[in-house]
């Protein structure tokens, strides 16, 4: 078992002076990540690296497997820290950590070296060399390939040494928290939580918005989606989840507007309400998951009619996306399994049978009159009884 690992970011590394405010929040959503890991970690920063010392058991399995779900990290690096005490024993370790690492020697390899305290005596080339020969010398059976070798041998020369031969990648990107924050309209689909997913992956902390429609819709259609939120939280963290009760402002709209506009005043109402979680939760934009094309509301008429009532940016990250290359993202994930239980959302259980595809925007609003009566208290009174779930990952 690894006593500690070495973590390696991506962008982070470009941020220039305020770099340290990047490695801060990516630091706070390691220790988040490592919370349900039983056992102690001290966790510390070192030129462009961050370490984390296991300081006592816990299951290293458990806490790889986490840190897979920290935006920001690009590589995990099982690593044996050592103190610098010159090149002699420096081999000796590298050498004990090849012979407790890789009990079949029948192995290619290649010595890595990166020198990053200047002051050390030799060059990276020379301990490259130096050390390329003293693992021949020890294990015969091993043979050196610059090209493709089995094993990478990374030796970093720091204040302590790092020894590590692997990298357990991680899913890049940027700390949760660092680029604001943002609301998802989030269904029971497939879209949605990708969409969650890839703009959280950019930084983007996220509330969430969804909207049930009882009795059409069932609990175990809103448990599913509280399901979707709890595996997306594994990677943004927790969700505050608003559960907006939408069956009376759908009704109305069925009872006052023509059946093929449904969808999009429908949706228009969604971005009205979810906008009006977002300026309470200081978010700076809604996110959906729609792609250009895929159904009748997600035309660029449709995306257009819909966008109007919103003073708020809408964020759409799938927008270029076909449904394969979101299905795929979603089985990387793990959400797929779930968005294709067979409980149907609010959208699915009113849609038209023939929705209009090229909404005409005068229209549409001349449309919306017929709901003046009383739309305005069906919406206060949808907002004032949202439900609010803290949603966090499964520990």
């Amino acid at each position: 078992m690894f006593k500690a690992f070495l973590i390696k970011y991506g962008e982070i590394g470009i941020k220039g002076k305020n770099r340290h405010l990047f490695e801060d929040a990516l630091v706070q959503q390691i220790k988040y990540a490592l919370r349900p890991v039983e056992g102690d970690f001290l966790i510390s920063k070192e030129q462009g690296r961050i370490y984390i010392e296991a300081l006592g058991e816990y299951d290293d399995a458990e806490a790889v497997e986490r840190l897979a779900c920290v935006f920001g990290i690009v590589g995990i690096c099982p690593v044996v820290l050592t103190e610098e005490g010159g090149f002699e024993k420096l081999a000796e370790d590298v050498l004990a950590y090849l012979d407790a690492r890789y009990p079949d020697k029948n192995k290619t390899f290649k010595v890595n070296t990166r020198r990053a305290k200047k002051s050390y005596p030799l060059t990276s080339m020379e301990v490259n060399a130096a050390l390329g020969e003293r693992i021949l010398e020890a294990f015969p059976e091993m043979k050196v390939d610059v090209h493709c070798p089995d094993i990478m041998v990374n030796v970093e020369i720091r204040k302590q040494i790092n020894i590590y031969s692997e990298t357990v990648p991680g899913p890049g990107g940027m700390p949760v928290g660092t680029n604001g924050k943002g609301m998802l309209l989030l269904s029971g689909g497939i879209d949605s939580p990708v969409a969650g997913y890839m703009i959280a992956k950019r930084g983007v902390k996220l509330d969430a918005v969804y909207f049930h429609a009882p009795p059409y819709t069932s609990e175990r259609a809103k448990q599913k989606v509280v399901d979707l939120a709890k595996i997306v939280a594994k990677y943004a963290g927790p969700i505050y989840l608003k559960v907006v009760n939408f069956t009376e402002i759908q009704m109305y709209i069925y009872e006052k507007c023509p059946h093929e506009e449904l969808t999009i005043i429908m949706r228009r109402y969604m971005m009205r309400i979810a906008e009006e979680f977002a300026r309470e939760t200081n978010s700076l934009g809604l996110i959906t998951g729609e792609s250009i094309g895929q159904v009748a509301s997600q035309t660029m008429q449709s995306l257009a009619a819909t966008d109007e009532v919103c003073q708020i940016p809408v964020y759409r990250p799938l927008i270029g996306f076909d449904k394969q290359e979101i299905i795929e993202v979603s089985e990387k994930i793990g959400t797929y399994e779930t968005s294709i239980l067979p409980y149907e959302d609010c959208c699915t259980i009113f849609v038209a049978k023939h929705p209009v595809t090229k909404p005409n925007l005068k229209i549409i609003r001349r449309s919306e009159t017929h709901l003046e009566e009383k739309i305005a208290e069906l919406v206060k009174a949808a907002i004032e009884t949202a439900e609010t779930i803290v949603v966090e990952a499964d520990v």
